[in-house]
């Protein structure tokens, strides 16, 4: 999560030169790196899937959050735009009601709803704010729900690796095709050593979190996103000059406990089912 933090704190950075498609595609390309690794590894049956439709709209989903994060973030503070994904886990939840037919109970709709004023603290629509940007973080986040949806659908059949690796190559081959029209040469050393650290250290970040998912299960390992509000905040703060304000840090941190105790619902739901 350091290391991906870093990686949107780069994006960010180059967005005041380069366009958002551009630097989605070289962070993706990282990713794409990081999968030929492991197909390097494994081998091709790494790419075998049961589910080759559901694999691709999964990747289309990556390739759309991915942009509009960038897009947004290069308008709102970072550790705004972290505490807004935050909301994701709670669309999981309600997507998951609604797509997967899942049993949720009045505590984790309670929670849902406790996630929810905790977004809206730090967004504060009407009251100016945040900058309209945030709108597009939002949707970047609803499209990752949808992500985490079809993973679902996908965990019984699909291995995790599998999954990362269609997601790479997917959303990289999408974000390829508008590439050449809004391509710009980098036009200095910095830039050139941004794009390439990027895509090096999205593709190092990627390899961990497939590793980190191999050796502990999803629900275990899930919490540990939230500490994306700690990094960017350190990130925003040596290199941007900015810190959240008090609101922000309340918002996020009642988004986190209410996240906290969702994924504790869901893994102690899916412990029950086991026995």
């Amino acid at each position: 999560m350091f290391l991906f933090s870093g990686v949107d704190t780069m994006a960010k950075f180059l967005t005041d030169t380069l366009h958002p498609v551009q630097i989605v595609w070289c962070r993706q390309l990282g990713l794409l790196l990081g999968v030929m690794v492991l197909i390097a590894l494994r081998g091709r049956s790494v790419l075998h899937s049961a589910h080759p439709k559901l694999q691709i709209g999964r990747g289309a989903l990556a390739a759309c959050s991915a942009t509009l994060f960038i897009i947004g973030v290069s308008y709102v503070p970072l550790a705004d735009a972290v505490a807004i994904t935050f909301v994701a886990p709670f669309m999981v939840t309600i997507m998951g009601a609604i797509i997967l037919r899942e049993s949720v109970g009045i505590r984790r709709w309670t929670a849902v709803g406790i996630g929810f004023i905790g977004t809206l603290i730090v967004i504060r629509p009407g009251m100016g704010v945040i900058h309209p940007a945030a709108g597009l973080i939002i949707i970047a986040a609803a499209a990752f729900a949808l992500r985490q949806v079809l993973s679902r659908m996908l965990a019984g059949d699909d291995r995790t690796q599998t999954t990362v690796a269609y997601t790479a190559i997917v959303s990289w081959a999408i974000l390829t095709v508008p590439l050449p029209f809004f391509w710009q040469n980098p036009t200095s050393g910095l830039e050139i050593a941004l794009l390439i650290g990027m895509a090096i250290v999205a593709a190092i970040a990627e390899t961990l979190v497939i590793m980190a998912l191999d050796a502990a299960q999803a629900v275990v390992v899930a919490p540990v996103h939230y500490s994306l509000i700690l990094w960017g905040t350190l990130y925003g703060f040596f290199v941007f000059g900015q810190l959240p304000d008090g609101w922000t840090w309340l918002g996020a941190l009642i988004i986190v406990a209410s996240g906290i105790y969702t994924l504790n619902r869901e893994r102690l739901a899916a412990a029950a089912m086991k026995k």
